[in-house]
């Protein structure tokens, strides 16, 4: 009997056995990657620890996702196999499903939001599938995916919650553990939590004496929510970066099975999210998308100040963003690091006026990188101007340096520096 068009299956939680996720590593080895994990000199030097970057993005769909989507396809029924599968997701299990869909002969329809990164919908596009959009959140696409599986009889997958799923995304701690044996603690990015059940799961039974860290982003911290409250709370969630977690709500499974085996769970915010990003790309040529990036922004925030000297693996899950985003991403990373600034000053509207701040802002070593002159709402007094002025500065010392030296000059701001991200 196919599930309502409102509401995934009803079901008591259930739980994801070590031998379970044994079993999917057999299942899916050699159609799913076994990705590096090596240590980063440069992040290490950045944060203290040792750490070792486990790179997943390096997976054939850009994501770990592919490992529980693996494993779900290969466990379906023929009837299911024919008439095919559905799912809701942001991008990533999207991927995952229409790529190793169309290498099992799979139909795939994916149900996406309609502001889902661009690049991730013409992937599944490119991979065959039939992919939807709908709604403006993971909820609504989730509700139509419910609706068209009970209309269509597709099998429905969900993203984090199925046990399959889990135990694929498991298998990933296996290839940890033989490639950092002596690891001390592990961080694991979290949106539904089906990573850190799965994961937890292996480590916790083969290395009970590892830390293992959680991270999910403040704008969207369901997770903690809901091991809180002892089971899923639905959440209000807000733009973040690391759009691939922006779950409202935690999975019953997940939560079950995370609970008892997670040490903590931390939250980052979104400039050290930018910051996480433009550090990876910059130090060590990765482009990672915000989820991706959530393990070195918890370090980065200063939130696992205990885990300096220690040997530190971070998940790298994913690399699927847009490169226009991106783009925007990194110069907010780099206006949070200092390394842009932008002010609004007031100068004198005569011939000459704009020439003085010019040579202040060489004499204080600022490269100008744009310049907005504004005379028509520059106030009432008609003998001066608002120059709105971008320029490139070394770090927020320098940015001090460049206020001073205006200041010495005689040049008026106008108003503080604008804040790079909103509450």
């Amino acid at each position: 009997m196919n599930p309502s068009p409102t509401a995934e299956p009803a079901s008591s939680a259930a739980s994801v056995s070590l031998s379970e996720i044994v079993a999917a590593r057999l299942r899916i080895q050699g159609a799913v990657a076994r990705t590096p994990c090596v240590e980063s000199a440069a992040l290490s030097e950045l944060t203290g620890a040792h750490v070792f970057c486990k790179q997943e993005h390096l997976q054939r769909t850009g994501s770990f996702k592919e490992r529980g989507a693996r494993n779900a396809l290969a466990q379906l029924t023929t009837e299911e196999t024919q008439r095919g599968v559905i799912a809701a997701s942001a991008g990533n299990h999207a991927l995952g499903l229409s790529w190793h869909g169309r290498q099992m002969n799979i139909p795939v329809t994916v149900v996406m939001p309609r502001f889902a990164p661009l690049v991730k919908v013409a992937r599944c596009r490119r991979f065959g599938a039939n992919v939807v959009l709908h709604g403006d959140t993971f909820d609504e696409a989730r509700s139509e995916a419910m609706r068209m599986a009970a209309v269509q009889e597709l099998k429905y997958i969900h993203p984090f919650d199925d046990p399959h799923v889990i135990a694929g995304q498991g298998t990933l701690a296996f290839e940890i553990l033989e490639q950092v044996p002596d690891a001390d603690a592990i961080i694991v990015p979290i949106g539904g939590g089906g990573l850190l059940a799965g994961v937890a799961t292996v480590l916790h039974a083969l290395k009970p004496d590892l830390q293992i860290i959680g991270v999910e982003p403040a704008n969207a911290a369901c997770f903690a929510a809901g091991l809180q409250a002892g089971e899923p709370v639905h959440i209000s969630t807000r733009f973040t970066l690391a759009d691939g977690l922006a779950v409202a709500e935690a999975g019953r499974n997940t939560l079950q099975i995370a609970k008892p085996l997670v040490h903590r769970v931390v939250s980052v915010g979104e400039e050290a999210l930018a910051l996480a990003m433009l550090r990876l790309a910059e130090l060590d040529k990765c482009v990672i998308e915000g989820a991706g990036a959530t393990g070195l922004a918890a370090m980065l925030a200063g939130l696992l100040p205990d885990l300096a000297g220690k040997r530190v693996v971070l998940l790298l899950t994913g690399g699927n963003i847009d490169p226009l985003a991106h783009s925007r991403v990194i110069e907010r990373g780099l206006a949070a690091d200092g390394r842009i600034y932008r002010f609004d000053a007031l100068i004198s509207d005569r011939p000459g006026g704009l020439v003085h701040l010019s040579t202040v802002l060489a004499q204080a070593g600022a490269n100008v990188t744009e310049i907005v002159h504004n005379r028509t709402f520059a106030g009432p007094d008609l003998s001066r101007v608002h120059v709105l002025c971008t320029v490139e500065t070394r770090d927020r010392g320098h940015i001090a340096e460049v206020q001073t030296k205006l200041a010495e000059a005689g040049v008026e701001l106008a108003g503080a520096e604008r804040p790079l991200f909103a509450a």
